[in-house]
């Protein structure tokens, strides 16, 4: 299976363990100049910009970059203002490895 086959198998299932967590999937694959966001997510008025990230060789939090982070954070600004919303949010990761599920919320540079 290859690595995209992959990541859209992890990202059903981070859906899934967000929903499950009471969330509210606002979009998916959501592509701006420069960067993606994976999901992203709304929950008691805190929207949610979440990277998944998978692997079993490997700790698959490392592939979260300074640099990946920096067009995350560029694409959830734009988001926010092409919707013109004005609410708080937060940039999290959703980690897969060999079956287990590590939400980590409100990442930092």
């Amino acid at each position: 299976m290859n690595s995209v086959k992959k990541g859209k198998i992890a990202e059903k299932i981070a859906i899934n363990f967000l929903k499950e967590s009471g969330f509210e999937i606002i979009a998916k694959n959501f592509y701006c100049k420069g960067g993606e966001i994976d999901i992203i997510a709304i929950k008691n008025s805190v929207y949610h910009f979440i990277e998944v990230k998978s692997g079993s060789k490997f700790e698959p939090i490392y592939n979260i970059t300074y640099k990946k982070l920096n067009r995350i954070i560029k694409c959830a600004t734009l988001f926010l203002q092409k919707k013109k919303i004005d609410l708080p949010f937060c940039i999290d990761a959703i980690i897969i490895k060999n079956s287990e599920i590590d939400f980590i919320e409100n990442l930092t540079l």
